[in-house]
Formats: structure tokens, C-alpha cells, sequence
């Protein structure tokens, strides 16, 4: 099964992991200004974009990008779900990792017993397992919870039906076994990123921080759509991945 791969650019190669709701096009579209000096690649994960139909599985995600996009060195950058993705992935070809940036991964799993992050994983499992259909409904519920910060278009773009539709019924985030040991021991910096308004991704991310030894950083202003802000986050992510050259 292969995954629909945007690509842009030109350079050391960097590998975009979008989150739930919109594939690799459209969750990456503020990061174009880096292509003067990367190659960026953005895969539809599958559900998403012009990859296939499936259920979104962080372990089945992992597996296919490690396969088909570490099949060289590269850059990893993952936001939210994708984020946990890009960590499992990582893990399994830490010798193809040049830089790892995770962007408010929602790996409630790893702070289990912390009563403000299980309260939010109880919300968001009640979603992925209730029947709601309508894009509208989804997202009523979904935006606050994960911190987008745009009303719900009129009417919903086809991106966004099918990101609705991959959401239901996916394996939850909470689940994730996240290997920071092996992130940890690997060869590679980390950067763990989040946009300071939900105290659950701060939680989340001080906690990979410090099993791992990666570096914590802040960029506000675009609540959980950290890459939208643009020009702090690609100046952020741009001197991370420097280091990694």
C-alpha cells in the first residue's frame, strides 16, 4: 500500500507528518517559504488526500513511513496525531533520522493518572467512539478539544469531509506506546514544539522532554495549528534542522 506523497522543493529532505483532519497539502501549506533551501514531503496519510481509504492506526501509519519515506536520511517533523506517528517511525529507523520535531502530539498514554489529561482523554476517546456523522457535529466537538482555532467552514470542504470521516473510529491516541527509551538513546536531537493553550500538550510535551532529553519550545498565536503560524514556526523549525546538518 503506498501512500500519495506531495513533494516541493529542493535540498536535504524533510518529511511532513500532517495530523487528523487535512493531508499533507493543505496541514503544511504555511511551510512553502522553506522550500529555498529543503525538500519537503508530505504524505497523505492513509484516509487523507490521495492516499487510500483506512482506518488511521498510529502503528500502521509508522510503518509505512518508516518504509517508504526513511528509505533515506531525512528530517521528521509530526504534528499532533502525526506526531506520534513521526515518534514511532523514528523509532524503527533511527539510523535514517536526521532532526525529530514533534508539534503537540496527544500522547495522553505517557502521563496516565495526571487527572486534567485523563479527563481529556475520556473526551476525546467518548468522540472516536460515538456515531456522529455529520462533518458539522464532529467538528462542534473536535475543534475545542484539540485547540483548532477557525470557526467550522460553510460548507465543508471534501479535505475536511474525508478528514471527518477518518477521525471516527480511529485508534485512539492515549494507546500509543511511545519508545522515548529508544528516542532517547538515538543519535539524533529532538524538539519538542507547542502553542501554549491547552495545558494537556504542555503536560504531554514536558513530560517526552524529559525522558527523552529532547529541547522544549514554544510557538503561540495559532493555538494547536502550531505550522500555521508560519513565520515563527518555520524560523523555529529552519534553526532546528540546521543543527541537524
Amino acid at each position: 500500500m503506498r501512500l500519495h506523497v506531495h513533494q516541493w522543493g529542493s535540498g536535504p529532505r524533510v518529511v511532513l507528518v500532517h495530523g487528523v483532519l487535512l493531508g499533507g497539502r493543505e496541514a503544511w501549506r504555511a511551510q512553502r517559504p522553506l522550500t529555498e533551501r529543503w525538500t519537503l514531503l508530505a504524505p497523505d496519510r492513509l484516509g487523507h488526500g490521495k492516499s487510500p481509504d483506512g482506518v488511521q492506526d498510529f502503528e500502521v501509519d509508522a510503518g509505512l513511513i518508516a518504509e517508504q519515506l526513511l528509505d533515506q536520511p531525512a528530517h521528521l517533523v509530526g504534528l499532533s496525531y502525526g506526531a506520534i506517528v513521526a515518534m514511532l517511525a523514528a523509532a524503527r529507523r533511527p539510523e535514517m533520522v536526521r532532526t525529530l520535531t514533534v508539534v503537540e502530539p496527544p500522547a495522553t498514554g505517557i502521563v496516565r493518572g495526571d487527572d486534567v489529561v485523563d479527563a481529556w482523554d475520556a473526551e476525546l476517546r467518548r468522540l472516536l467512539a460515538g456515531s456522529l456523522e455529520d462533518p458539522h457535529e464532529v467538528f462542534k466537538v473536535f475543534f475545542p478539544l484539540a485547540g483548532v482555532p477557525f470557526p467550522i467552514p460553510d460548507p465543508v470542504p471534501e479535505t475536511l469531509r474525508r478528514g471527518a470521516r477518518a477521525l471516527l473510529g480511529m485508534r485512539p491516541p492515549g494507546d500509543a506506546a511511545l519508545p522515548l527509551d529508544v528516542l532517547a538513546s538515538a543519535d539524533f536531537p529532538m524538539l519538542v514544539l507547542t502553542g501554549d493553550h491547552r495545558r494537556e500538550y504542555e503536560i504531554i510535551a514536558d513530560e517526552i522532554a524529559k525522558r527523552t532529553g529532547a529541547r522544549r519550545d514554544v510557538v503561540a498565536g495559532m493555538a494547536h495549528l502550531v505550522p500555521d503560524t508560519g513565520g515563527p514556526f518555520n524560523a523555529r523549525l529552519e534553526t532546528f534542522l540546521d543543527h541537524g546538518e
